[in-house]
């Protein structure tokens, strides 16, 4: 469906052999942060085949963060220093030994603009098929807070929805809820992670482009000390898809 477009910022755990040489901890830290970091098997978790057009960012999101705002003024998490490129790792340590301007320009012209590049013209294609176009941004998360979360709140919810009141209509976060509700799960909006994936160019100025991000908590599907997939893998990632499907012919109802 053209209309439809799964976003996976944060699925990969790939670091390019150049890009890892320029990264300033071990490789047996690294192997930590990537575990506690990546979004693990949402590629597969959400995979929803001809159902939506499928964009995925090919490497970790320690090389560059496709999910934040290109410029460090408008992202809040560039304060603990992990803004579209992260200096610190998720505990505060040194990921980078220093990042100049160029360095940092070099990265994004290399992976962030191309990614973005290629969702803006999906949606603007969206746009111009259908009149419409809805972004579903799939992502995990841990089930306790890492140390650079702004939510350090225990007892997360197993499924978090990112809403943003402009391109999140309520009849499409009520969707997703009820959705998530009927597979017996505990659902927050907003917490502990907030908002919802839109291209800068459509970010608060088109409303046909309606977005929601859908985040799994990883102990329903994963053992996190290790990054294996658990037994029930298979039936959470069936759920995972029916709900979303749910919300994408409500999406259509609506229109």
């Amino acid at each position: 469906m053209t209309e439809v477009i799964l976003h996976i910022p944060h699925s990969s755990a790939v670091i390019p052999e150049p890009e890892r040489a320029r990264l300033a901890i071990s490789d047996d830290d690294l192997k930590h942060e990537l575990l506690r970091m990546t979004d693990w098997y949402t590629y597969e978790l959400f995979g929803l085949g001809e159902t939506a057009t499928l964009v995925v960012f090919p490497v970790s999101r320690l090389v560059c963060d496709p999910e934040r705002f290109r410029d460090d003024a408008d992202e809040p998490m560039a304060a603990r220093e992990m803004g579209a490129v992260y200096t610190k790792t998720s505990d505060g340590r040194p990921l980078r030994p220093c990042l100049h301007s160029e360095e940092r320009q070099r990265l994004l012209d290399a992976y962030y603009v191309p990614h973005h590049k290629k969702l803006k013209q999906l949606v603007r294609e969206a746009l111009e098929t259908s009149g419409h176009a809805l972004i579903i941004d799939g992502h995990s998360f841990p089930s306790s807070p890492l140390p650079c979360d702004p939510d350090q709140t225990q007892g997360r919810p197993d499924i978090c929805l990112g809403t943003d009141p402009f391109h999140t209509p309520e009849w499409l976060a009520d969707a997703a809820e009820r959705a998530f509700r009927e597979m017996g799960w505990r659902v927050e909006r907003n917490r502990p992670y907030d908002g919802t994936m839109v291209p800068r160019s459509f970010l608060h100025k088109d409303a046909r482009v309606h977005s929601i991000m859908v985040e799994i908590n990883r102990a329903l599907y994963l053992d996190e000390d290790t990054g294996q997939r658990l037994p029930q893998f298979g039936e959470i990632a069936c759920k995972v898809q029916r709900t979303v499907k749910a919300c994408i012919l409500a999406c259509g109802n609506m229109r």
